[in-house]
Order: structure tokens, then C-alpha cells, then sequence
């Protein structure tokens, strides 16, 4: 999942070409449909995202009462209105009234807490579920933020490699090597410094029993010379999310597919760009498909996004997204961290039955 930021956005508007009473406003490449004559081009308008789980009241004074996702009718979720996407809300609530919106669009503001907007935290099965303990040592995996809203993040031009977003639940494993300690943890879990207690029923433990990750980890931390390696990966199949690829969790063994590696020498913690990554994980651990390799097209990649998937080998379903990387690993001041940005399908995030456990 990305962060939550509820902000004050510069606002683009487009005209929606099913409907003469309704317009799009974009926000970074997300669009959202607006009422027709509501916002002007250059407007600032408050933008909140998807994932966003609002108080009632507030649902009331947008006219959203009973529209919105999720058992209270109150979570953000993308829609297509007359068939045209629409990601987020944009609107000027009146607890906004007398704010220096321009002001507020130029230094970023979140207005979550003050809007009482919260972000919404999926159900966790019992299966993903179990008894933990303090990991303060644990490499954590990192929000990933949607290139839709933060645009530029990649130059055009500049060497990415594009893979494939897996629909499951992200299992992270940090191997110490002094110790030879294993901990593993979900992404929710792991941003809490908490570890699973190792459980044979455990569907993250399962899958690093099944595909020897914490052996793999071994030999990286002794052929890098890493006091720590974190490896992380999708676990996926049927049983773990809606989309299972074919593959059944419940019978068999969790499927997996590494997406990452992260690397603590010298007391810096580093992350394998894609080839480097490729190199050291080949014939060791499945890996997610790569789509693309060489220069950022922010088209060609938000058409790598929609289609089917690449994992099952069968194209047995849709596509989730992609995530983008660079070749060679950087900061971005973009986002204030790791370049790295994924981008969903608009079909998956319109299904039906749906499910987002983390």
C-alpha cells in the first residue's frame, strides 16, 4: 500500500466524454469525476485518495451518504461513472473554510487528521495471522506510492525496469548473519518492529519452509559479506488473495515470488537494483515477471498496467499493475525515499469480490 496524504491539489479539468453534466479533474495523472462547472483549470481543490475512510459526517456534507465502499459506506474506492475512472475525491469541505488553499497546495499540508480522514486497514485471515514478538532489528518493507500521483518520480528516458505487481501478501524476511537468526513478518507486521512466531500452520512461514528463503538469505549474507539481508516476496495462489494465478495455497505449498532484496553492509542498508537483483536470486528463488527493460515511457507503462497477468504462465486472469524502478538504485526527492512507483489496473481496482488483505 502507499502512504495516505490528504492534500491540497492543482486541479486540471477535462471534459467527460459520456456525460455533458459531469467533467474530470486530474491530479497528477489521476482523474476523478467532478460535476460539471465545479472546478476551472488551475483551481486548488482538496484531494482525497483512495484507501481513504471518511467520518460520516463528512460523507453527508459531500453528498456521498450510502455511495462510498466498504460495510459503514465510507472508504474511497475507484469507480468508473459512465465509464470513465475515477480514482479519489476531490472537493472543498467547509472545515476548510478561510484555510489558504494556494498556500496550503505549496507546502504540501495533510489534512487527514484535521478532517478526521484515516486510511483504511484491510482484515487480516487467520491463516496471515499468529503470535509476535519485538523485532527491532527486522528490515521492514516500504510504502510504494502510485506513480499516478507523483508523476516525477522517473524522467523520460531514464533506464527502469518494469515488473509485474503480484496480487498477495508481501512476506519479508530479515537473516542476521552474526546470529544466524530468521525473523519473518507480513508488511503490516513488520512496520511495528513485530516478528511471527514461527508456526507450521503460518501461511508466511509455509512459504519460507516451501521455497527455502532463509537459506537463500544465508548464502547472499556470506557472498555480499551483509550483517543483514532482507528478502522479500509475494505469497500468492488461491486461499491468499482473490487472484490466485492458478496456484492453491490451501492444498499445497504457498506459491512465491521474490520482488526485492535488501542489503545491510557497513551499517548502511542498501536495496539490489533490478539486474543485480536478478543475478543474485537466479535459480535460487522464483522471481516476479519482468515486463519491460530500458527507457521510462510514462505511456507505454500505464499501458503495461492494464492487460492480463504474466504469472500463472496460462493468462488466467487480469493484471494487478506494475511496479517501476530504476536500473541503477536512487533517492528521489520526490517522494522523499527509495525511486520506486507502481501503478494499478483500472480492472482490478473495479473488480468484483475483491480482496486487499496485508
Amino acid at each position: 500500500m502507499s502512504t495516505l496524504r490528504v492534500t491540497v491539489e492543482h486541479l486540471t479539468i477535462h471534459d467527460h466524454p459520456n456525460a455533458d453534466a459531469l467533467e474530470l479533474a486530474q491530479v497528477g495523472l489521476y482523474r476523478a469525476v467532478v460535476a460539471k462547472g465545479a472546478f476551472r483549470t488551475g483551481d486548488v481543490a482538496l484531494y482525497i485518495p483512495e484507501q481513504a475512510v471518511l467520518p460520516q459526517e463528512l460523507v453527508a456534507e459531500l453528498g456521498l451518504t450510502g455511495k462510498l465502499a466498504g460495510s459503514a459506506a465510507n472508504r474511497v474506492k475507484a469507480i468508473r461513472l459512465r465509464g470513465e475512472l475515477s480514482q479519489g475525491i476531490v472537493c472543498r469541505p467547509r472545515a476548510l473554510d478561510g484555510t489558504d488553499l494556494a498556500r496550503a497546495a505549496e507546502e504540501g499540508t495533510d489534512f487527514g487528521a484535521q478532517l478526521g480522514i484515516v486510511k483504511w486497514v484491510p482484515p487480516v485471515p487467520v491463516s496471515m495471522s499468529g503470535e509476535v514478538e519485538p523485532a527491532p532489528e527486522l528490515l521492514p518493507w516500504i510504502d510504494i506510492e502510485h506513480l499516478k500521483r507523483y508523476p516525477e518520480v522517473f524522467a523520460e528516458g531514464e533506464p527502469v525496469a518494469v515488473t509485474e505487481k503480484v496480487h498477495g501478501t508481501a512476506c519479508c524476511l530479515t537473516y542476521s548473519a552474526s546470529s544466524g537468526r530468521v525473523q519473518v513478518t507480513s508488511k503490516g507486521l513488520g512496520a511495528q518492529r513485530l516478528a511471527l512466531v514461527e508456526d507450521p500452520g503460518n501461511l508466511y512461514w509455509r512459504a519460507v519452509r516451501a521455497h527455502g528463503v532463509a537459506e537463500v538469505a544465508a548464502e547472499l549474507a556470506a557472498e555480499l559479506g551483509a550483517a543483514r539481508i532482507g528478502v522479500f516476496g509475494e505469497v500468492y495462489g488461491d486461499g491468499v488473495q482473490d487472484l490466485g494465478y492458478g496456484a492453491d495455497s490451501r492444498r499445497g505449498e504457498p506459491a512465491y515470488a521474490a520482488f526485492d532484496v535488501a542489503v545491510e553492509v557497513g551499517g548502511r542498508v542498501r536495496w539490489l537494483a533490478p539486474q543485480e537483483l536478478a543475478t543474485a536470486v537466479e535459480g535460487r528463488l522464483p522471481l516476479v515477471p519482468t515486463l519491460f527493460t530500458g527507457p521510462y515511457d510514462a505511456r507505454r507503462v500505464m499501458e503495461l498496467a492494464d492487460g492480463r497477468e504474466t504469472v500463472s504462465g496460462r493468462a488466467v486472469h487480469l493484471r494487478e499493475g506494475v511496479v517501476v524502478r530504476p536500473l541503477g538504485e536512487r533517492y528521489s526527492p520526490v517522494v522523499g525515499g527509495r525511486a520506486v512507483a507502481k501503478v494499478v489496473s483500472g480492472a482490478y481496482l473495479t473488480r468484483k469480490g475483491g480482496t486487499e488483505y496485508e
